[in-house]
């Protein structure tokens, strides 16, 4: 898994890859989504050539990464946060992660911390949305960082972009949007997004999210609908419950400010261009 960031603008992403605009390319769903029949759901179990081991298994995956003894690390020689990969021992339930020890707070001019991608995590546990690696916090030898499940077998974006794509990708590109407006991420790009064999899209690096403002990065034209509904049920007591350890107050809050924004957004949308245009069921 490259767990490691590849720095370019949210705008010069979209731009690279033609996203979202017209005519239709691989990540624009407008002429595709409406298509597909019956509805397909972009979690499926895992299967064949699925690197989304720990299905159902979270608990044991979490449990193993916090308890087990690191073997040895190794330098990733990409991306401006300097991330480890920690082995541990061999036949373990886990073979590696991603070692990211950075300190809350601003070093180069944006908020950055471990504690985001926990956070990250945990919310994709409460959303159900199951497309972002394990994380967990863990402690070895005076150090604490956020240690993510080091993904197999993965391939980045940049590899599978050429090939055909199938219908639940449009889908997934779709909730992908939406959790990194959900969750103030800025840093969505090419370098952050891995594809497993299954096309299952997993989402890492998400040491930015989490701001305190309710600016939203990324433009919706569509919204999937059973993923909406599980963020409109989202409340203060519930976040708080399950990323109180790793984000404040304001911040939590502040999540609760962007949904109310992306409703905004999305009834506005609906007012325009009518609920079949714009929700995926």
């Amino acid at each position: 898994m490259n767990n490691h960031r590849s720095r370019l603008s949210a705008a010069a992403f979209f731009v690279l890859l033609g996203t979202f605009c017209v005519p239709p390319s691989t990540f624009d769903v407008s002429a595709r989504v409406h298509a597909q029949a019956p509805a397909v759901q972009a979690a499926a179990p895992a299967t064949a050539g699925s690197a989304r081991l720990w299905d159902g298994r979270n608990e044991a995956y979490e449990t193993f990464i916090r308890a087990a003894d690191i073997d040895r690390f190794e330098d990733v020689p990409i991306g401006v946060t300097h991330p480890r990969r920690a082995y541990f021992k061999p036949d373990g339930l886990v073979a590696s992660v991603a070692w990211k020890n950075i300190p809350p707070g601003r070093p180069n001019g944006f908020w950055e911390s471990y504690k985001s991608e926990i956070a990250a995590y945990e919310l994709d546990k409460l959303l159900d949305l199951r497309m972002v690696p394990v994380a967990v916090e863990k402690k070895w030898k005076g150090e604490t960082a956020a240690a993510i499940l080091w993904l197999k077998p993965i391939h980045p974006w940049k590899e599978m972009e050429p090939k055909p794509k199938p219908e639940t990708w449009a889908r997934q590109v779709v909730r992908m949007k939406m959790f990194d407006n959900l969750i103030g991420n800025p840093d969505r790009n090419a370098g952050n997004l891995m594809v497993d064999d299954a096309w299952n899209l997993f989402l890492i690096d998400h040491s930015r999210a989490f701001v305190g403002t309710n600016a939203l990065p990324f433009k919706m034209e569509h919204v999937d609908r059973p993923f909406w509904d599980r963020m409109l049920a989202l409340d203060e007591p519930a976040l708080a419950g399950a990323l109180g350890k790793w984000l404040d107050k304001s911040t939590i809050r502040a999540i609760l400010s962007r949904r109310d924004k992306m409703k905004s957004t999305i009834d506005a949308l609906v007012k325009k261009n009518g609920e079949a245009a714009v929700f995926i069921q």
